[in-house]
Formats: structure tokens, C-alpha cells, sequence
């Protein structure tokens, strides 16, 4: 299922090694919605929480995400993609923006 923001977002390796946690704040246009909100797509971005000292970080989400389902060339992200995202991969915890849109493409 599609993510936006305020979903709970987590990096392996973290910035400083153990993996660090981290909330989607911003989706970038051009947009497509599915309850109103906003679904995220690669380019997104990510506030990250360094596990270690505390300190927040943006960081982007990378380019693979959904095989089928782009907007303008951007793939879509959904709940449990694990897309590469310098420093490390990143794993989209959830919650989903709408139960009632499902992408069944491969990651």
C-alpha cells in the first residue's frame, strides 16, 4: 500500500552504523492523491533521527520504488519497499495513506 507523509521510515546502516529512524515530511510535485493525501514518491523527503547522538538529517528517498506505478518518472513508494538511500537501505514501516490503493507491481 502507498505511503505519505508522517509515515515511520528506517535506515540500515544509520548514519553512524545501528539504524537510525525517521519520519517522511515532504512529498515534491508533481503530486497524485489517494485520500487526500499526498503519496510519496522517490525524490520524497525523509527527517532521520541519528540512533547514536540524537542529531536529525534530511534524506531523500531513492529512485527505486514501485516497477509499475510512476508519476512524471518517479516511483511510487509503498509500505515495506526496501529502497537503496545513501547511507544505507531504506525500509518503509508505515502507516500506509490509504487502505483502499493497492500496487502489486515488484519493487
Amino acid at each position: 500500500m502507498p505511503v505519505s507523509i508522517g509515515c515511520n521510515v528506517m535506515v540500515m546502516p544509520g548514519a553512524a552504523g545501528p539504524p537510525d529512524t525517521g519520519t517522511i515530511i515532504a512529498v515534491l510535485p508533481p503530486f497524485v492523491f489517494a485520500d487526500v493525501m499526498p503519496l510519496a514518491t522517490s525524490g520524497s523527503i525523509c527527517l532521520m533521527v541519528n540512533s547514536l547522538s540524537g542529531v536529525t538529517y534530511p534524506l531523500v528517498i531513492g529512485p527505486l520504488g514501485s516497477a509499475g506505478v510512476r508519476v512524471t518518472g518517479r516511483s511510487l513508494v509503498r509500505m515495506g519497499d526496501l529502497i537503496p538511500s545513501p547511507p544505507g537501505v531504506l525500509m518503509i514501516l508505515g502507516p500506509p495513506a490509504a487502505t483502499c490503493v493497492t500496487d502489486q507491481w515488484p519493487p
